[in-house]
């Protein structure tokens, strides 16, 4: 996620929901929704499927009916499992400094 600066959540949120599958915008913002309680407006969503395509992370699959479906390549699989075993770390570690407050 280097390089994605303020713009990491919107992407994390796009690659986990396309770890799920292949889906195109409006299929991505549904499930956004249900996954994390987040809403991406539509400017936000596909100026961060931009970046993404533009670091090899996704790619653009051919347009089905007006929708263009976005694919997780290997290099974003491996992207997001990085950055979720640190996220993972970094909550663990959080939590368990909190026990002590409980």
């Amino acid at each position: 996620m280097d390089g994605l600066g303020r713009f990491a959540d919107p992407c994390v949120l796009i690659l986990t929901s396309l770890a799920g599958g292949d889906k195109h915008g409006y299929a991505l913002i549904k499930d956004i929704e249900e996954l994390a309680g987040a809403y991406l407006g539509p400017g936000t969503l596909y100026a961060a499927l931009a970046r993404l395509e533009q670091r090899h992370l996704i790619e653009a699959l051919p347009a089905q009916d007006r929708r263009r479906p976005y694919r997780l390549t290997a290099a974003g699989a491996e992207a997001l499992r990085a950055y979720l075993e640190h996220a993972r770390t970094v909550s663990t570690t959080g939590l368990g400094r909190l026990a002590a407050f409980a």
